[in-house]
């Protein structure tokens, strides 16, 4: 792990970061400056209301904050992941699953004023900690990212399997870690109830959605195979511009994190597995792949999987990194340019 130059990653980083032309970072910076105004409800609470922290103790200028608590994350992130891994694989598959994860298409996401990064570190931190056995830690942790992200939810369900997994304890200890486990749903059930107490609506920031375009539907659930036939539709009948390339973006790596997740399932532990499939499967569900190579980020299983692919057909060393590398250099460009990749 020492191998990696983390200095030079940050400040690639902050670069990005600095070009950014904001996007959904304009809405993180303006619910940490005035508090959710419109229909600002659909981004959760804990990343703008870290920014206003820090902002008001330390930086006084919210961007500042925004790119400071991102660049630092993403650092926390990487450590944990490579602690996490070890447990189970080893130094060579920990490396080349962050390396893998650093080069993919949307990892400049890191760097900007985005959830990308301290999501990453709070579920990866929450998973550790659990196969620690630090039960209140990773309750904790579950927590703060159900209150950054919806899919942070799904970190109940990841952590009651490796609760249930785990026997060699008392019956009052066991009783007391499933206690600590419900803090995870703690950042989502507070969420809900500040939306009741303010907008009369508790799932008011699935209601907004389709308030921000992008065909997301707010009112019913669309199923997989239907979202892949749109996207069918799509590629035969959009033109060759920037609009092509996202498209294929988000087809192209929706399909190879659906294959990744059934791999996790056979290869890896089921906890990870819960997590996993529930995150990927969520966001389709409103009808559109948008975001989805972005939201993949966090979706730390299917890098590993990659990397211990990589291990057994060599080939897969070559072809991913230049792939993705090109891929992330041409979407890199695009979100500094102003378009919108995920």
């Amino acid at each position: 792990m020492a191998s990696f130059d983390f200095c030079r990653l940050a400040i690639g980083f902050i670069i990005i970061g600095l070009c950014e032309p904001i996007f959904d970072g304009m809405h993180f910076l303006t619910i940490a400056a005035r508090g959710y105004q419109g229909f600002q409800q659909a981004f959760f609470p804990f990343y703008p209301y870290l920014i206003r922290f820090f902002s008001k103790f330390i930086f006084h200028n919210y961007y500042v904050s925004g790119l400071f608590i991102s660049n630092l994350s993403i650092l926390i992130a990487l450590f944990l992941l490579y602690k996490l891994i070890r447990l189970d694989f080893s130094e060579k598959c920990a490396q080349t699953a962050i390396i893998f994860l650093l080069i993919f298409p949307t990892a400049f996401f890191f760097g900007s004023v985005y959830t990308e990064s301290l999501f990453l570190a709070l579920v990866v931190g929450s998973f550790y900690a659990a196969r620690k056995k630090q039960w209140l830690l990773a309750g904790l942790l579950g927590g703060f990212a159900s209150a950054t992200r919806l899919v942070g939810i799904f970190l109940f369900p990841a952590l009651l399997v490796e609760w249930w997994q785990y026997k060699q304890q008392s019956k009052k200890q066991r009783i007391l870690n499933l206690c600590w486990v419900f803090l995870s749903t703690g950042g989502l059930l507070f969420y809900m109830w500040y939306l009741k107490r303010t907008m009369g609506d508790p799932l008011y920031f699935v209601h907004v959605q389709s308030m921000f375009g992008a065909n997301r539907t707010g009112g019913k659930l669309i199923l997989l195979y239907q979202v892949f036939w749109r996207y069918l539709k799509m590629i035969l009948t959009t033109k060759m511009n920037v609009l092509y390339f996202t498209v294929w973006l988000e087809l192209l790596t929706s399909i190879m994190f659906l294959l990744l997740s059934i791999f996790t399932y056979y290869k890896m532990r089921l906890s990870y597995f819960v997590f996993m499939i529930l995150a990927y499967l969520t966001p389709t569900l409103t009808g559109t792949f948008l975001s989805m190579p972005r939201f993949m980020l966090v979706l730390f299983p299917g890098f590993i999987i990659l990397a211990i692919f990589s291990e057994k057909h060599s080939w897969f060393k070559i072809i991913y990194p230049v792939v993705s590398g090109i891929l992330l250099v041409i979407s890199t460009i695009l979100f500094i340019r102003g378009y919108f990749v995920a």
